[in-house]
């Protein structure tokens, strides 16, 4: 079936698609509102999700829409959001709120449609480019019966939904490992524990670690540390360089703890570095916006010959990658062989100690880190001054223990992240056949 109605032809889909629904104007379906002004000074703590061009971008505690709904970017360089809101929200003064005008178009369908097709080629200027409803109005837009199309977004959302709970069960395991690093080797709960046990004195320095750690033994519900933890620490405390530490425990530095490796770029005027390479390379634009602290693939790949040039050469699967420059602090284990460009730390082994340990251990001095970088233009750590960062080493039985526990949460976080990939492609992948008439639900 083909269609002659004008209007903007939905980015996408081939010119020869075979329609089997009409296309429909989206001015004849749904109206574009405008938000309403809501600086973050005069935003009130709350729950209420707070939208604008390029997503959500903060709380507040009124609404100004009724959820569920659908809000759409409007203006600016950089892309455009496309968001779902389950509950009531607030959209700001750069983004549109969206509401039907017809009783054939479901709002559900409807942000998934435009999700896929996107917005970002529909503005309009060049300074500051933006989304006029008259040319989104002449959008086109595949129009099933209404209630398939409520079905295809109840299996697309059945998809996201599994991608959302995937990520909360990755937020958890990261947050557990993040509290059991802090517990063992922060606050020293195990020694301090020991040393209550033993009745042994605790450093006046430590003293409110001691009482914050009395209050918690007697709460509700405390659940004592396993004997064959604890018996992984020792009951008493030592004075170091760095203050009162665990005894036996050894003030030592990154430098001779950590093997640290740099990277670079090959030249990207060369394309035989990069034209049909396969060999994982990354810059810290692969971990922006990324929740896990893992590496799974990268945005860019090179040749042999491009990996030629990196005296670094390709480095093993759980390598911990810090970002050392614009910004410092993006933080990963990696799972697959790469290489790296110059803006990277990269620990490829510990002398005593584990990689899941070097992770977490850079996780909890990141404030620190970020202090100490310098730089003129922009923020930037050398390998030199990481390697005098001061690190108390542990025990090794303790360091082990650790890392056999947070290996796993890792694991299970990085098959959650390859599932959600999968689901992802595939949600896809089915769209556009479902809104096309391609495919049918049954």
């Amino acid at each position: 079936m083909k269609h002659n109605q004008e209007g903007l032809y939905p980015r996408g889909f081939s010119s020869k698609t075979d329609w089997k629904y009409p296309l429909v104007q989206a001015g004849k379906l749904v109206t574009l509102n405008y938000g309403k002004a809501l600086t973050a000074q005069h935003r009130v703590e709350g729950d209420v999700p707070v939208y604008g061009t390029n997503g959500q971008c903060g709380h507040h505690n009124e609404f100004l829409v009724s959820g569920p709904g659908v809000i759409l970017g409007r203006k600016g360089q950089g892309p455009l959001g496309v968001e779902w809101s389950e509950n009531n929200f607030w959209v700001i003064d750069t983004a549109y709120y969206v509401t039907a005008k017809s009783e054939n178009i479901d709002l559900q369908y409807f942000y998934y449609l435009v999700r896929f097709i996107g917005l970002n080629h529909l503005k309009d200027g060049t300074s500051n480019p933006s989304l006029s409803r008259d040319t989104f109005s002449r959008l086109l837009l595949p129009l099933p019966p209404v209630q398939c199309q409520k079905g295809i977004s109840k299996l697309l959302r059945n998809f996201d939904n599994k991608i959302t709970l995937n990520r909360q069960i990755n937020q958890t395991l990261e947050q557990m490992a993040q509290t059991l690093f802090k517990s063992w080797f922060v606050d020293f709960d195990p020694v301090i524990d020991n040393a209550l046990d033993a009745d042994n004195p605790i450093p006046d320095e430590l003293q409110h670690r001691a009482e914050a750690r009395k209050a918690v033994r007697e709460s509700e519900g405390f659940k004592p540390l396993p004997d064959d933890v604890r018996q992984l620490f020792p009951d008493a405390f030592e004075e170091s360089e760095l203050g009162w530490v665990p005894k036996g425990w050894v003030v030592s530095t990154a430098g001779d703890e950590f093997t640290v490796k740099g990277g670079s770029t090959p030249s990207t005027k060369n394309a035989e570095f990069w034209e049909g390479g396969d060999i994982h390379w990354t810059s810290p634009k692969d971990l922006s916006g990324k929740a896990e602290k893992i590496l799974l693939d990268t945005e860019r790949k090179i040749t042999a010959t491009g990996l030629s040039k990196i005296t670094s050469g390709l480095l093993p699967p759980e390598t911990v990658l810090m970002s050392s420059r614009a910004p410092v602090g993006y933080l990963a284990m990696t799972k697959v062989p790469v290489a790296i460009n110059q803006g990277y730390i990269a620990i490829t082994e510990c002398k005593s100690l584990t990689q899941e340990f070097a992770l977490y251990w850079l996780d909890s001095k990141i404030e620190m880190i970020k202090s100490i970088s310098g730089g003129t233009t922009f923020a930037e750590i050398s390998k030199k001054t990481f390697r005098t960062i001061p690190i108390v080493v542990p025990s090794a039985q303790s360091a082990n223990a650790f890392s056999e526990t947070v290996a796993l949460y890792l694991s299970k976080i990085s098959k959650n992240v390859e599932e959600c990939r999968s689901l992802s492609a595939l949600r896809d992948s089915l769209l556009p056949k479902l809104i096309s008439g391609e495919l049918e639900i049954i």
